[in-house]
């Protein structure tokens, strides 16, 4: 089918607009929150694995630096076969499949049960991240298809705003549920509407982007030949690295920036619930602004590279990432001043003459398992905490906070004595809960957990959110809902101009001939990014805590911005010319 320039760049966008529901909804907004819970709800606050032990964030890190692997192995290759056959929208369809499918798979986590329901979540989002991941190859591998150099950073900008627009329509309706529905239903089928939302629209790009002609295509090949080929290919290219020296140096400019600038959007909604113990809603409103100042954004980011250049462009954004990500280290929920702001409530009742216990609404589910410490804890002070017997044998949980089947707390009669209280304090160095009592003999006395989010102190750079939130945060009366929610406007005017401008700039310097083999290039370097900054969050965060996590990622901004400087983009257009000149005549003579 012949299609005009327009809808070519229509159906190009169609795509971003579409996989971005995943992107948004389910990697930013609701499966960190999400899976946050399943594994307290199996694990308490860690689970032990290969001798240590792993919170949720870390495992979360680790899930995605494992999906970014296995895509960034096969890209290279799978470019070199995709500049020989007219193959990038075959290959673009396949890898969509994977993914969108395996989002929707997403959505049958809770009904497996308590112990495997994480488990199958965890799966389930590395496949959904390697079709998204290896589907990215293909299709940024047609944009220097879509127009020439002096187009490239309207149209990759226009693709990313399509996407941050998609993104958010589809999550102002999955926020919508969430606020006005109830039931166990509503997350997972936010998981399945984000699957089929990308693989519907999906279709738009397959219709009316046509697929790159090739002039004398190769002939189809078996497995192993076209595998022994793609290799011999990427081997020669890089021992030919010193005629494309610019492009290869920005890539390893790129690798470190990118890195910085996706793990810290991919990070930052598991860091949200875990660190600052953010609400799934307050999340996901966050998210939901974010994505509407980022398509702007991105459009501002285009006629700021018209005026300044793309690479001076691209250079103020990553200045300004790292202002944000210095913000970030700085927020810290603020200390609890409320009764009803703690986990647990003990209030005096005066006509019955004892205490009732009641769980705020909210507060995180009590491991479920029988083995872990949590529940042990739960069971060990089972008198005196705002807990009932479970009575579904299937989750392995004695007991668990005390709500009604709608979700309101039930509050429980308890016997505060002394010596209870004493033994329940005792152990309040490993918990993740705060406790707070009015009236009665003990009126006034509070208890914090050291694992609570509030708890700050203890971790090698939480003097600098103590530090704010003494001198800033409790001063100014702004919550860590609006401490976040800042990071969110001013992260999201910075993302869709800095992601959109760094494949712009790739995009000038790659020859047409062959943009599959080296967006290849450029997909295994953003992988392996990808699976880089996860793997140092994951190390730090175990090693130490997750705010040295996402401080030691946001030094590979910095190493970018400075090597960014040092890139040529002149040299490296005139490069891409060359060889696509070069190409073409041996294709001519070829013929």
């Amino acid at each position: 089918m012949s299609t005009t320039k327009d809808q070519r760049v229509r159906g190009y966008c169609a795509y971003d607009w579409g996989k971005s529901a995943f992107e948004t909804s389910v990697t930013t907004a609701i499966f960190p929150a999400w899976f946050a819970y399943l594994f307290a709800e199996a694990n308490g606050i860690s689970t032990k694995l290969l001798g240590s032990e792993w919170t949720a964030d870390a495992m979360y890190s680790a899930a995605v630096m494992i999906g970014a692997l296995a895509v960034a192995i096969c890209a290279p290759s799978l470019g070199v076969i995709a500049d020989r056959r007219m193959i990038k929208i075959w290959w673009l369809k396949i890898l969509t499949l994977v993914g969108s499918v395996s989002c929707v798979l997403l959505a049958f986590s809770p009904y497996l049960g308590v112990s495997a329901g994480w488990v199958w979540a965890l799966i389930m989002f590395m496949m959904a991240n390697v079709g998204l991941n290896g589907a990215g190859v293909f299709y940024n591998a047609l944009l220097p298809h879509m127009g020439d150099e002096s187009e490239m950073d309207s149209i990759s900008n226009k693709a990313f705003a399509a996407g941050y627009l998609g993104g958010g329509l589809l999550l102002v309706v999955h926020l919508a549920m969430v606020l006005t529905l109830d039931g166990t239903w509503v997350i997972p089928f936010a998981m399945a509407t984000s699957g089929l939302w990308w693989l519907g629209f999906a279709q738009m790009t397959f219709r009316m982007v046509p697929e790159p002609h090739i002039e004398n295509e190769m002939e189809p090949m078996g497995l192993v030949a076209s595998t022994k080929m793609a290799l011999g290919e990427v081997k020669s290219t890089l021992t030919d690295i010193k005629a494309f020296r610019t492009l290869f140096f920005y890539m390893l400019a790129y690798f470190c920036f990118i890195d910085g600038i996706n793990s810290v959007t991919a990070l930052a909604g598991v860091f949200g619930i875990v660190v600052l113990g953010l609400t799934t809603t307050g999340l996901i409103l966050t998210i939901l602004i974010i994505q509407f100042v980022a398509a702007p954004a991105a459009i501002g980011f285009t006629k700021l590279a018209e005026k300044w250049g793309t690479k001076q462009a691209l250079q103020f954004s990553l200045v300004c990432w790292c202002f944000v990500i210095v913000g970030a280290l700085s927020f810290a929920p603020l200390e609890l001043e409320n009764h009803d702001e703690y986990d647990i409530q003990y209030s005096w009742d005066e006509a019955n003459g004892t205490y009732m216990a009641t769980a705020r609404e909210g507060v995180n589910p009590i491991a479920a398992l029988p083995d872990d410490d949590e529940q042990q804890w739960a069971l060990t002070h089972e008198a005196v905490l705002p807990v009932q017997q479970n009575t579904d044998y299937k989750s392995g949980r004695a007991v668990e906070w005390a709500f009604d089947s709608d979700g309101n707390a039930v509050p429980v009669a308890v016997n505060l004595t002394t010596e209870n209280l004493a033994a329940l304090e005792a152990t309040m160095d490993d918990a993740r809960f705060a406790y707070s009592i009015e009236g009665g003999t003990f009126d006034g006395t509070t208890g914090l957990g050291e694992n609570h989010p509030t708890s700050l102190g203890d971790g090698l750079l939480d003097f600098i959110p103590e530090t704010a939130r003494t001198y800033v945060w409790a001063p100014l009366g702004m919550s860590v809902f609006f401490q976040f929610l800042l990071l969110g406007v001013f992260g999201g005017a910075l993302l869709g101009g800095s992601q959109g401008l760094a494949r712009s700039m790739f995009g000038q310097m790659v020859p047409e001939t062959r943009s599959a083999e080296f967006f290849g290039f450029f997909g295994f370097f953003g992988k392996v990014a990808a699976l880089l900054g996860p793997l140092i969050y994951s190390v730090m965060t175990v090693w130490f805590d997750s705010r040295v996590g996402i401080f030691a990622i946001s030094l590979l901004i910095v190493a970018g911005a400075i090597m960014l400087r040092r890139v040529d983009v002149e040299d490296g257009i005139a490069v891409a010319k060359a060889e696509d000149a070069r190409n073409r005549q041996q294709d001519a003579v070829t013929a």
